[in-house]
């Protein structure tokens, strides 16, 4: 799976726009990507804030966004809108950041929904087998924000609901939310 998604890539390079290669339960699949400016502010001010707590809480690691991370065991590859990794690990050779280095995951739901990113569908799944301790699922459509955590047999065991607005609990993290847009409002969260 892994060679086929290498060629994906190497393809994926010679097209015009961003592409996207994951390794997911049917195997490697090529999907462009058209991130939102608002997806992207709200990746950014997650990876600010955390950036700004983990010199304290986990020095030598950095939220970062657009590393992919892969666990060869289970035979999946995913790129999470953004990730918390010791920083030395973007100087090493390779594509993929090893599920093992990976303390935290962050996905923003798309414009056009949950169907097209699968943050709540197989992600959930994928992302505690690979044994990441923290998934946050930030929704810009609904104002929503779920976080899970301590994962065991391919699922989390914990969920904690959130609005935007809240300061959310995030691991030994938190996240303000209150300069979080929605999709389709105007300037402030409620419209």
């Amino acid at each position: 799976m892994r060679a086929i998604a290498e060629e994906l890539g190497a393809y994926a390079e010679r097209l015009e726009g961003t592409w996207n290669v994951e390794i997911g339960p049917s195997g490697p699949l090529l999907a462009m990507m058209r991130p939102s400016k608002r997806h992207e502010g709200t990746v950014r001010r997650i990876c600010q804030q955390l950036d700004q707590q983990l010199l304290v809480t986990h020095p030598g690691y950095i939220c970062a966004s657009g590393p992919e991370i892969e666990h060869p065991s289970i035979g999946r590859m995913r790129r999470p809108d953004a990730l918390v990794i010791p920083e030395a690990v973007l100087d090493e050779e390779g594509l993929a950041v090893d599920a093992t280095q990976v303390l935290a995951v962050i996905e923003i739901v798309s414009p056009s929904g949950p169907d097209s990113d699968d943050a709540h569908g197989e992600k959930l799944t994928e992302y505690p087998a690979m044994g990441i301790e923290h998934y946050m699922i930030v929704d810009p459509r609904t104002g929503t924000i779920e976080v899970h955590s301590e994962p065991c047999a391919g699922r989390y065991g914990n969920k904690e609901p959130y609005i935007f607005g809240d300061e959310v609990p995030f691991g030994p993290w938190a996240v303000e939310t209150a300069a979080f847009r929605r999709y389709g409002k105007q300037g402030n969260v409620d419209g």
